[in-house]
């Protein structure tokens, strides 16, 4: 696909094209992380990998909105793109959204049901592959939303951190349940991260609206 129109300079249709790439590999590599965790989960019983595993798909639909977005600004020859972040940043809160709940009906249904997993052996082994390509993901993200002062590419870094984060979790709880065997050990983080994508999910939908400016992106004078 070529990002390139009359309104856009050549530098930041490279970083069009960056942000693109970023969305297309974020959209391909949850959906396998998040079939392969689902199906993990369900053999072993494990519920923070199946709710991680939901996580994985909510991040595909953030990375959706990306694309969208980009392909929208291309289309329509702009160099303005605010008008087109509206939509991928709703998107995104609405990833958000979902996330929070899939994550609070995880740790419930965990505490509720004192469910002990079979075995957590491939949440660790989940965990560490999607904190590393979790990581590289946020830094590239980050580096194009900012040269672009983009809050919609920004916004999806963020909810890319939070998958790092809920990796972080995954990671603990499953070595935190082969080490001491206490099966609810995860509801704890599970409902932390939950906290923290309502946050962030009611922050994109403020974007949205225009009632928060970041990066330079719009007038704050008032």
């Amino acid at each position: 696909m070529q990002i390139q129109s009359p309104g856009i300079s050549a530098e930041r249709t490279g970083l069009y094209k960056r942000a693109l790439w970023l969305a297309k590999i974020t959209v391909l590599y949850n959906i396998i992380e998040g079939l392969v965790s689902i199906f993990f989960a369900i053999d072993d019983e494990t519920l923070s990998l199946f709710g991680f595993g939901v996580d994985s798909f909510v991040e595909v639909i953030s990375g959706i909105g990306i694309w969208h977005m980009i392909g929208r600004i291309n289309a329509a020859q702009s160099n303005e793109p605010d008008l087109f972040e509206k939509t991928a940043l709703k998107i995104t809160g609405t990833a958000f959204y979902l996330l929070t709940v899939g994550l609070l009906f995880s740790a419930g249904i965990n505490l509720y049901q004192g469910h002990q997993p079979e075995t957590t052996f491939w949440g660790i082994v989940i965990s560490l592959i999607s904190i590393l390509t979790m990581w590289v993901l946020i830094h590239f993200k980050m580096q194009a939303g900012k040269a672009l002062a983009s809050d919609a590419i920004i916004a999806d870094a963020n909810c890319t951190k939070t998958c790092l984060y809920l990796s972080f979790v995954l990671l603990f709880a499953s070595l935190g349940y082969e080490l001491t065997g206490f099966g609810g050990i995860d509801a704890i983080g599970a409902v932390l991260i939950a906290v923290f994508a309502f946050r962030e999910g009611k922050e994109a939908f403020e974007k949205a609206e225009g009632k928060i400016c970041s990066c330079g992106s719009c007038d704050c004078g008032d």
